[in-house]
């Protein structure tokens, strides 16, 4: 039977100081969302020291990738706005971005809302869009030769780590968290179908707990510029 409920997705984009983002995963769960995924990143905020005895500071971060529904949006931002305490100065920013398209849900009971625009985003001949792609670690290289497959010309791989709603293992009473591979794939939109399709079917998106895939419009870019001629 297809699920009646059709809702729309964003992702919440928090950085906040490394070793917080136990605190953002366990209040987004909390409030509705499924999971998220945590990337180990470094950085200054407005706050803290720019330089000590003459050198630049740079400060460790957690920045963690969260994709709810809109249903539950405010619920689950205003969690991790109370939690990590992100309305006073110096803990950490955080952004709601809207996703286009979403794979790798087939196990909830609705459907994913059409956008107005993704035609428009997926067909036009020009312009670009990125695909975010995050799988359990090791499957990275069937996301890369599945894009590649679908017309793409690579694709960059991090390493973060996470939990869905499908891993719920522990160790000695301690949640374990899985290593991720997030792989990020550039894209011309109109080959944006072929290579989602290509990577669902090489990473068998459309099974629980493979994963999860997400398309990002480019507004502009720079350092592509053989793919730049190519549409003039």
């Amino acid at each position: 039977m297809t699920p009646s409920k059709k809702h729309d997705h964003k992702l919440i984009l928090t950085i906040v100081k490394r070793g917080r983002s136990k605190k953002v995963m366990k209040a987004s769960k909390a409030a509705g969302a499924e999971g998220g995924t945590v990337l180990l990143a470094n950085g200054r905020g407005i706050h803290e020291k720019g330089k000590s005895f003459g050198l630049d500071q740079i400060y460790e971060k957690d920045l963690i990738l969260t994709l709810v529904r809109d249903e539950i949006l405010p619920g689950v931002l205003g969690n991790i706005i109370d939690t990590v305490k992100l309305d006073k100065k110096g803990q950490g920013l955080g952004c709601i971005i809207d996703i286009k398209k979403t794979m790798g849900i087939n196990h909830m009971d609705y459907e994913e809302k059409e956008k107005e625009d993704l035609a428009e985003m997926t067909d036009d001949n020009k312009g670009f869009n990125l695909i975010v792609t995050i799988v359990n670690k090791g499957d990275a290289g069937k996301v890369v030769d599945s894009s590649i497959e679908g017309g793409a010309e690579g694709g960059t791989i991090l390493n973060g780590r996470g939990s869905g709603i499908h891993e719920k293992a522990k160790l000695l009473s301690l949640s374990i968290e899985p290593e991720k591979d997030i792989v990020l794939t550039l894209i011309k939109r109109h080959k944006t179908k072929e290579v989602l399709s290509k990577i669902e079917e090489g990473t068998e998106l459309n099974q629980p707990g493979k994963g999860i895939c997400f398309v990002l419009p480019v507004e502009e870019t720079v350092g592509i510029h053989h793919l730049l001629q190519d549409e003039e």
